[in-house]
């Protein structure tokens, strides 16, 4: 069994501002710079992340129900705004990430034309049982001709 050869780390370089730091990293690859493998992953518990303030008009109605409720749930309504917001958004990129699915309009007419095509061919089956029609490519023939739908 032989040991990986510890790979020779470059210095870091000195930088003169914030732009000239992020454009090194942007561009540079850091396992070129520090040993991935003896770090070790940390937690800062009381870090908050940061916030800005908006002013956001809401129906007094509408308000006054999110305070109802984030009341009955023991918490600030402007956190209960924050959760609520945070869901919706998550729930958006989920939905996003999907391939687009059809409107319900054209969900419904793909359905009716299913329909029609069923009864269509239901109606051929009994013409060929009763002898209006002789072949079953007959049948076929007619339902091709059927007019398509965009």
């Amino acid at each position: 069994m032989t040991k990986r050869a510890k790979k020779k780390l470059k210095p870091i370089p000195e930088f003169a501002s914030d732009e000239e730091f992020g454009e090194f990293w942007m561009t540079h690859d850091t396992t070129d710079y520090f040993d991935l493998s003896s770090m070790r992953r940390v937690s800062f518990p009381n870090l908050k992340p940061s916030t800005t303030t908006i002013s956001l008009r809401l129906p007094q109605p509408m308000l006054d129900e999110l305070r109802v409720l984030a009341n009955r749930k023991d918490v600030p309504y402007q956190s209960l705004l924050k959760v609520f917001l945070s869901e919706r958004l998550a729930a958006e990129r989920r939905r996003l990430a999907r391939p687009e699915k059809e409107n319900e309009t054209d969900a419904l007419q793909r359905i009716i034309d299913e329909l029609e095509l069923l009864r269509d061919v239901q109606q051929a089956e009994k013409d060929v049982a009763a002898g209006r029609v002789h072949s079953h490519a007959a049948v076929a023939k007619k339902l091709r001709k059927r007019p398509a739908r965009a």
